[in-house]
């Protein structure tokens, strides 16, 4: 079974010669426990393009020290990364391959590198004799495989302990680039070993040449790659039932697809709404849990705002029941589409669409000229149906077309989104007032969603001869606080209609 822990260290530049200041001046630190020296062997795997190391992953199986196993780092921030570990074995564990699968796709892992380090163990400790850091000084050998050139170094590494103040690790750096010790330029030991010993993914066949950054197809492209980089850094973040990282990923497709439908004059469509079919999927299969997710919280904060005097029957219990009966299914849902084969399709033909991508005869042009044409132009598919909306009575129709548009209103943001770079502070203004009309459209959705499940929650209360009162009362909450986004609609529109916002992005 894996385990997750949370890696916090800093790395530094030494020499054989090079001596430890005394730590017990930083503050904090009362005593530098010898441990004695620890015999490491450890063999890193990938793929034979490197796909890990591009993306600053490291997979490894290593012998020898208290943690022998496999060993799979995520990073997380600088200095910072998640490393899940798995006992040894003599393949890679199919817990740790799932997570890897959106960068390997179908290749297998392969050893690349070899790391043997003769590890000085220290134990840095406060007055009370809790560990506050791991400080080891590193003899390594690594050698490139198979058979490949070699390279050996020295360095020091300080690991926070569990629980431990990161402050520590600042007043520790303190004393050593005082004794003259430096921080390391490597990220890790695996990128210094690949750098010293012929480069890593980057240095193979320089990439073919692309439009210009300016160009219209320079910026699509750009923010096209930033999404799919979402997509498949979020896959394992998913499968670890990360916070949030669903509807994080979930977002990236959307993203993508409005980008492939918005710059159709810069990607051809013949090619790209395929792939916006295969997005949707994507999209759906995630939503199912990201849709259960939103809609326990919103009743669990109905919930919440209520009096104990009006909370009739088990309410609390059968919305727990309810969240964890269907949230299984929903998370089941959303792991078995990124283990098929529809997925895996899907990944690799974005990145076909990126190494050879359908530009059009806008591609060529002034980003800042065709995507303002296109932020407009959504611009004006939102006004028509915003406009339809609050012509309609309220009610079902109503109900149906304020989602609808909802749907366009993130279109046209994300449509701002992707222009920023070339319309700068206009696209932000215009982005950030629009996000205000979509998120009162998504609230007033949320309600008639909730609606939906709270007609369904009392009559399984009512059956199961529960009061269903609480229920009812919560729907009556939930009509009140649709028809209030509703009311409030037609100021906020006004804010994000303003000619002067569109004005702006004319170029």
């Amino acid at each position: 079974m894996a385990e997750t822990k949370r890696e916090i260290e800093r790395k530094y530049e030494a020499t054989d010669t090079t001596g430890l200041p005394d730590l017990t001046r930083a503050p904090g630190v009362s005593a530098v426990l010898d441990r004695g020296v620890a015999e490491l062997d450890a063999v890193y795997y990938d793929t034979p393009g490197l796909r890990l190391a591009d993306d600053s992953l490291t997979l490894r199986r290593r012998t020898g020290g208290e943690d022998a196993g496999w060993h799979l780092k995520f990073p997380v921030a600088s200095g910072i990364r998640d490393e899940i570990r798995a006992p040894l074995a003599d393949t890679l564990p199919a817990e740790l391959a799932e997570l890897l699968r959106s960068r390997t796709r179908e290749e297998d892992v392969v050893p690349v590198m070899r790391l043997r380090s003769s590890r000085q163990v220290h134990h840095l400790v406060d007055d009370a004799g809790e560990l506050l850091a791991e400080l080891s000084v590193d003899t390594v050998r690594a050698d490139r495989l198979p058979g490949g050139p070699g390279t050996s170094w020295t360095e020091i590494e300080v690991e926070l302990a569990d629980d431990a103040d990161p402050a520590v690790l600042d007043a520790v750096e303190k004393r050593l680039k005082k004794a003259g010790v430096r921080a390391s330029s490597s990220a890790s030991k695996l990128a210094r070993a690949l750098e010293e010993t012929g480069g890593g993914a980057s240095a193979g066949a320089p990439a073919a040449d692309g439009p210009g950054e300016d160009t219209a197809g320079g910026r699509v492209l750009a923010y096209v790659r930033e999404q799919v980089d979402a997509i498949v850094a979020l896959d394992p973040a998913v499968r670890r039932d990360l916070p949030d990282s669903v509807h994080q990923m979930r977002v990236a497709t959307r993203r993508l697809r409005s980008a492939f439908k918005t710059y159709r004059k810069v990607l051809d469509r013949t090619v790209t709404d395929p792939i916006g079919d295969e997005l949707k999927w994507l999209a759906g299969e995630l939503g199912v849990a990201r849709d259960h997710e939103v809609l326990i919280a919103r009743l669990d904060s109905r919930i919440d705002e209520l009096p104990d005097t009006l909370l009739l029957g088990p309410v609390r219990a059968r919305l727990q029941a309810e969240a964890a009966s269907h949230g299984d299914e929903a998370r089941t849902k959303a792991v078995d589409a990124l283990d098929s084969d529809r997925h895996l399709a899907l990944l690799n033909t974005l990145d076909a669409l990126l190494a050879d991508p359908p530009l059009r005869k806008a591609a060529t042009k002034d980003a800042a000229k065709v995507l303002a044409r296109a932020v407009r132009k959504d611009y004006d598919r939102l006004a028509g149906r915003v406009e339809r909306a609050l012509a309609l009575p309220s009610g079902h129709d109503r109900d149906l077309a304020m989602h609808e548009a909802r749907k366009a209103a993130k279109r046209a943001r994300y449509a701002a989104d992707a222009a920023r770079p070339a319309l700068g502070k206009p696209a932000k203004r215009f982005a950030k007032r629009v996000k205000a009309v979509q998120s009162l459209l998504g609230d007033h959705q949320d309600s008639v969603v909730a609606r939906d499940a709270l007609r369904t929650l009392a009559i399984q209360a009512h059956a199961a001869g529960e009061s269903a009162f609480t229920w009812g009362l919560m729907y009556g909450r939930e009509e009140a606080a649709a028809a209030a986004r509703e009311r409030e609609l037609p100021e906020v529109w006004a804010k994000a209609s303003a000619p002067k916002l569109r004005a702006a992005l004319t170029h």
